[in-house]
């Protein structure tokens, strides 16, 4: 068996057991709160985003609530996950694009990142959990993951480097795609952690080029 099929197999029968739970995971919550969420989760924890995340989607149940609503009291949420002026002021502008176009989010990759706050990672997030491509959330914790298993990138810029993108891609090329996802990203948290990763406890340390490289002498 290929390594990409064991992480794949293992991190699925790992996720039902120890995976997290987010209301944002929820199968019966509408492509707004679905987009409104991934925004939030960009570069921030989801624990951080999970303390208001519901009041959120209470106080702005839409596009239209969410581009009606004074500045301010957007900013007021989005403080404890940093830079709350400036992602405030771009989740604002989202909202009044998106009632300009009816709240259609298009399936185009190219006119899909033309909208405003629309960029690699949050364009892949709406292929994933709203269109259900097999798109992968390629932030720096499932970098980690990957790179820990397979091998390091050779680019700083995750974005740009062709092995790891590959890499995440067909990682995630699986009929339940999103659980994929959710299940590296939890992994990511909770035991490939960037600080004292869980290693000789790992599920998939016999396979994992960091774990031979630095526990098997």
């Amino acid at each position: 068996m290929d390594k990409v099929k064991v992480l794949q197999e293992k991190l699925l029968e790992w996720y039902k057991v120890a995976g997290r739970r987010f209301p944002w995971r929820n199968k019966t919550i509408s492509n707004y709160q679905k987009v409104i969420a991934e925004v939030l989760l960009q570069r921030t924890k989801a624990e951080t985003v999970a303390k208001f995340y519901p009041q959120f989607i209470i106080d702005f149940p839409s596009w239209k609530s969410l581009a009606d609503a004074e500045l301010m009291d957007i900013e007021q949420y989005l403080v404890p996950i940093g830079l709350y002026r400036q992602r405030a002021k771009r989740l604002h502008n989202l909202a009044k694009e998106m009632v300009i176009r009816n709240g259609r989010l298009p399936t185009d990759r190219k006119e899909l990142e033309s909208i405003p706050f629309m960029g690699q990672y949050i364009a892949n997030a709406v292929e994933l959990v709203v269109f259900n491509q097999p798109s992968p959330l390629v932030d720096v914790n499932m970098a980690r993951v990957i790179e820990r298993f397979f091998g390091p990138r050779k680019l700083s810029d995750i974005r740009y480097d062709p092995y790891l993108q590959s890499m995440a891609y067909q990682i995630v090329e699986h009929a339940d795609t999103k659980i994929i996802n959710w299940a590296i990203l939890d992994f990511a948290a909770l035991i490939c952690t960037a600080r004292r990763p869980m290693c000789t406890s790992c599920i998939i340390n016999n396979a994992c080029t960091y774990f031979k490289k630095h526990f098997i002498y």
